[in-house]
């Protein structure tokens, strides 16, 4: 271990101690250069500045400010704590892929949420697609199922108005609001754009992109062709010794999946370990906004390309998809993938699941802002990751997101016309288990709950509430460590969408202080759709 690593192994402090100690800039900045270059080397994902892998502001000057109402929770306000990822590093080693996508089988004429033929608790209604297994999990065969709706002109950010609550995702642009299944199909795709207007930045699938590749059992290989110019990529795949192919999958943003290699090979479940960073490259922590972007994905669209690195990463894994779709079904099992991620990389994974279709559970483990929780709420949340801090960390989020920064003491945030609860809805009727940590403060669990339960609503709406799940019920352990408690819940979901044996189920495990009071920040009800 050279001098650098060693360095940066004895700065990431775990523990409760750990957790109440401010970062300053400063020793942010120290322990950034101790990582640059040797992200294996550093605890959990490359720390940087604020979360010991997310990334965020690191003084919270201002002060972040109390929740309105409800239980916030504990630690010291407007200091993003330190928490070092006992799992290790997230340095992945993947790729990915993509090309044509075939039609969807058995999709309705109306386009429209058909009811899955297995009914059960567990049970889903497949948006387009044929619906298999016990679990009643869709088979979705398309990266985007709402991709034939049209979307009008979205006002621009100074023509938005206040929205203190999380808005209403059933209410259409039209001012309508959502009535039957197959209106939320192309809500969903209103959704969809305004979260590439206003947070993430726009990802391509322009039909100029030809990609190609192969599937072996050690690894993806990926050629992309788009705009004149192209790219290759790799992801490493680990089969499991039991069961036949093809097999499930779980794609681990990262080299290292925090869920545990070994338990899903016990499974029969693969692991795909895509290397995001090969498409996007992260700069320097607080001095990145603004500069271009290097990596894959902007040797094709240039550095100065609207979309933020979390958008870049979702790209090149729905390209890894499309290679495996096209060239390894007889390796991989398009029907059985997962995703799953931890910190920065948990954000990844829950844009890859949010804007894939083909990914049948979406698996986020402590992202803070950019990840699942709701990012008008961790503008509140004293101690938690305000939008400054992870805007101005590193270009996760697109500069579309410039006008909705916390700023001036101010949260711009409320000017969103939608926020994560809307993404997490976006994701049904397909599944997702939520993973958090209340003990991490600055990773903002109660922001995460409250959009989990927002989100909740669209999964009732259609039918498949079971198909949602959020687990914060943890003992006080190191951020992006695992969680024997997760275990149960893990498999189960598993079971239920990876490999069609079982039912989903729908569990919600809230730890203490990891809740907000629901009607502080939710005004609406899911409607009964037709």
């Amino acid at each position: 271990m050279n001098a650098a690593n060693r360095r940066s192994t004895s700065v990431s402090i775990s523990g409760s101690a750990a957790r109440r100690r401010p970062i300053t800039l400063a020793g942010s900045l120290l322990l950034l250069s101790a990582c640059i270059g040797v992200v294996s080397a550093c605890s959990s994902d490359n720390v940087t500045s604020g979360d010991s892998g997310s990334g965020g502001h690191p003084s919270g000057a201002a002060g972040a400010r109390a929740v309105t109402a409800g239980a916030a929770p504990s630690g010291t306000a407007g200091a993003a704590a330190a928490a070092a990822g006992a799992a290790g590093a997230h340095n992945p080693a993947g790729g990915s892929s993509s090309a044509g996508a075939p039609a969807s089988a058995g999709s309705p004429g109306t386009g429209g949420v058909g009811p899955s033929p297995s009914g059960g608790s567990g049970g889903s209604i497949a948006t387009g697609g044929a619906s298999t297994g016990s679990a009643g999990t869709s088979s979705q065969s398309v990266e985007n199922q709402s991709a034939d709706c049209t979307v009008g002109t979205l006002p621009e950010p100074s023509a938005l108005t206040s929205i203190p609550k999380l808005p209403d995702p059933f209410m259409k642009l039209d001012g309508k609001r959502v009535a039957t299944k197959a209106e939320w199909r192309c809500r969903r795709q209103e959704i969809r754009k305004q979260a590439e207007k206003y947070i993430l930045g726009r990802k391509p699938t322009t039909p100029d992109i030809v990609t190609t590749g192969t599937v072996s059992k050690t690894l993806i290989a990926v050629h992309v062709e788009a705009q004149g110019k192209s790219i290759d990529f790799t992801a490493k795949v680990v089969l499991p010794s039991k069961g036949e192919a093809p097999f499930p999958a779980m794609i681990s943003v990262g080299n290292s999946l925090n869920l545990g290699e070994s338990r899903m090979l016990e499974q029969g479940v693969a692991v795909i370990y895509y290397d995001n960073y090969q498409l996007g490259k992260e700069g320097q922590a607080e001095a990145s906004r603004g500069k271009p972007n290097p990596g894959k994905f902007y040797d094709i669209y240039g550095g100065n390309d609207e979309a933020g690195l979390l958008m870049a990463w979702a790209w090149g894994a729905s390209r890894m998809l499309d290679v495996i779709q096209k060239s390894g079904s007889d390796i991989i099992d398009i029907t059985g993938l997962g995703v799953s991620g931890c910190s920065r990389l948990g954000k990844a994974a829950f844009t890859i699941g949010v804007f894939d279709d083909r990914i049948a559970l979406t698996i986020p483990q402590e992202p803070s802002t950019g990840g699942d929780p709701a990012l008008r709420i961790m503008d509140k949340i004293s101690g938690a990751e305000r939008t400054d801090y992870n805007y101005n960390g590193l270009n996760w989020l697109s500069n579309n997101f410039a006008p909705f920064v916390f700023a001036n003491n101010t949260s711009n945030a409320v000017k969103l016309p939608i926020d994560t609860h809307a993404l997490v809805g976006m994701i049904a009727p397909r599944g997702i288990l939520i993973l958090e940590n209340p003990h991490q403060t600055q990773m903002g669990a109660p922001a995460g709950h409250t959009a989990a339960i927002a989100g909740l609503e669209v999964f009732k709406a259609l039918g498949v509430e079971k198909n949602i799940s959020y687990h914060s019920n943890v003992k006080d352990t190191a951020h992006c460590s695992y969680k024997t408690e997760y275990t149960d819940l893990i498999n189960k979901n598993i079971a239920a969408f990876l490999k069609h044996t079982g039912e989903a189920p729908g569990q919600f495990l809230v730890g203490s202080g990891g809740s907000l009071t629901r009607a502080d920040w939710i005004d609406w009800t899911a409607p009964a759709l037709q």
